[in-house]
């Protein structure tokens, strides 16, 4: 039902789009996971980018000649948890536009198949059609990537045994060795193989034409593999293109003509703009949730928190406090937010923010997934007003979702998101007002780093006392051999992700803080975060403090605390608030 809900709503219509609020200004963070999909490093790179709470995995398949690259990996499992049918639900991405990244994926996907296309012809004109010769390449390619992969390995493992004792450094010394001797010695056998066919096919025992079929079927998939590693090269070349061009503010569009219907009669074009228009619904919902100490979903941990908490007593004696409710006090205090921007000075400030009501559900900190809000008073995965109100002033207390007024900053282009909470409520005739402030740091440096050449450092021919660095081809013959073998399986990815293995995503995932870095590292993302608060406390506090008065209640406990809370709020040091250390 919220799924046709939210087609229904935030489906495409005639006339002039509008942009969403807030999605201005992101276009760093969107562009630098975006770039993902283009990349050609190897997957499993992407488990470096795994921050404390979210950790994303690569699964190897059972032939490591059929597994993908960075790229593959990424673009699959992005447009298969993001837009496959009955998919879980999503958390908000904060800081981003997740239908932008999920069109880079399907146009990397697009460009890879259009190349694929041709591998395909070339792998079985040249390989499957010489099967004997095209088996044996195979296996020696395996055996190489095989070997080049366990020196890969215990070259890792020697780096991080570096600080460690002299037994364990002296251990993975050892085994690098042996690795490397390992893999020289199958190399030999590899090229002795190679040496003992090229002889035995010289003279053949016996003649005829499946003398010189055998003989082709070792010469035809070499020639096969140069042709496949032309186009590999023209397509590696276009993909770090866009990557490049991603990272340097281009914007690169995505082309995505499959998700345009030309006519009604292609549903799976219609699909895709479907699940794409609901991608976008589910990112604007006004409803998120609370993982312990994991914090809100996509906001970020909990690194502050300020109470104001005094009794409700009458300012005149005799006389009764005129009634109101916590909504009252809230309303207040989002007129007052609206006006943070205004300052006395002309010195920069605040930019404008996203004042929004959020309904917030609590899960387990090790949940795998969530339940969005459903039925009459969800309209586009969005709680309606009427429903908003009554928990702000009804469910303060036991079980249930409760209301937060948030007001969010978006800076450094998208990189760092910085969010206030502030919630209201009063339990017999006692009034608190808390502020919590929430920050989500930047996406991780994988993400950031650009594409860089192959280079080689060669001594010079003549003065052979001197080096040089030699650019070379982006596809070597080995990564020609396992782009080839894949292509004729890409019309059946299931089948690839068996085989190759596939990257296996976060849960609950969301494209923004399954690879956020906590953002006290960067000195200025730190003081931003730092800084917002106390302006943003004072705030609540004088609109807080204006309602009271105006419903007749004596303020001057309340005005005590506030002064107090003004003060603690200039602590420079962010805290695990969501750990509740003792």
């Amino acid at each position: 039902m919220g799924a046709a809900v939210a087609d229904d709503a935030f489906d495409f219509r005639p006339g002039a789009q509008v942009p969403l609020q807030g999605s201005a200004g992101q276009t760093a963070a969107t562009f630098a996971i975006a770039s993902a999909a283009y990349r050609d490093d190897p997957a499993a790179k992407i488990e470096e980018a795994n921050n404390d709470w979210h950790k994303s995995e690569v699964k190897k398949g059972i032939w490591s000649l059929f597994a993908p690259n960075l790229g593959e990996a990424f673009s699959r499992a992005v447009q298969v948890r993001m837009l496959g049918g009955g998919r879980k639900p999503l958390i908000q991405s904060f800081g981003t536009e997740p239908q932008v990244v999920v069109e880079h994926c399907l146009a990397a996907t697009r460009i890879r198949r259009q190349r694929d296309s041709l591998l395909t012809i070339v792998t079985v004109v040249f390989g499957v059609l010489f099967l004997p010769g095209f088996v044996f390449w195979l296996i020696a390619f395996q055996i190489h990537r095989s070997n080049s992969e366990r020196v890969a390995q215990a070259q890792q493992v020697a780096k991080e045994a570096e600080g460690k004792g002299a037994k364990e450094k002296g251990e993975a010394k050892k085994k690098e060795r042996e690795a490397r001797g390992r893999a020289a010695l199958a190399t030999a056998v590899i090229a002795i193989a190679v040496v003992a066919v090229a002889v035995l096919l010289v003279k053949l025992p016996f003649g005829g034409g499946w003398a010189w079929y055998l003989r082709a079927s070792f010469v035809a998939p070499v020639i096969g593999g140069i042709w496949a590693r032309h186009i590999c090269e023209r397509t590696a070349k276009d993909l770090r293109d866009r990557w490049s061009a991603l990272l340097s503010g281009g914007g690169v569009g995505a082309k995505i003509p499959e998700a345009v219907p030309g006519s009604p009669g292609e549903t799976a074009a219609e699909q895709l703009r479907q699940s794409l228009a609901r991608l976008t619904a589910e990112q604007q919902s006004n409803s998120i949730f609370y993982a312990g100490p994991k914090g809100i979903l996509g906001m970020g941990t909990r690194w502050g928190s300020w109470q104001l908490a005094e009794d409700l007593i009458a300012r005149e004696e005799g006389k009764e406090i005129h009634p109101f409710r916590s909504w009252d006090v809230i309303r207040a205090i989002h007129d007052q937010l609206r006006l943070l921007e205004r300052g006395p000075l002309h010195t920069g400030g605040f930019p404008a923010s996203s004042i929004r009501h959020w309904i917030v559900t609590p899960i387990g900190e090790n949940a795998k997934a969530v339940a969005r809000p459903s039925g009459a008073d969800v309209d586009a995965f969005q709680i309606k007003q009427h429903e908003i109100q009554r928990i702000c002033n009804e469910q303060q207390f036991g079980s249930g979702d409760r209301h937060y007024l948030g007001v969010q900053y978006t800076l450094w282009d998208g990189q760092l998101v910085i969010t206030m909470l502030i919630t209201v409520t009063v339990l017999h005739e006692t009034l608190r007002i808390e502020v919590t402030g929430h920050a989500l740091g930047p996406v991780n440096s994988l993400f950031t780093s650009k594409p860089e050449p192959r280079t080689k450092e060669v001594t010079k021919s003549i003065r052979f006392w001197e080096t040089t660095t030699k650019t070379l081809s982006l596809v070597t013959a080995g990564e020609a051999v396992r782009i080839a073998v894949r292509a004729p399986l890409t019309w059946y990815p299931p089948l690839l992700d068996h085989l190759g293995g596939k990257l296996v995503l976060p849960e609950p995932f969301g494209l923004r803080h399954a690879w956020a870095d906590q953002p006290w590292r960067h000195r200025f993302m730190a003081d931003d975060a730092l800084r917002t608060a106390t302006p943003v406390l004072r705030v609540v506090h004088a609109a807080a403090l204006r309602v009271l008065d105006e419903h007749g209640v004596d303020t001057e406990k309340f005005g005590n605390r506030s002064g107090v809370l003004s003060g603690l709020v200039q602590d420079p040091a962010p805290r695990k608030a969501d750990l509740y250390d003792a």
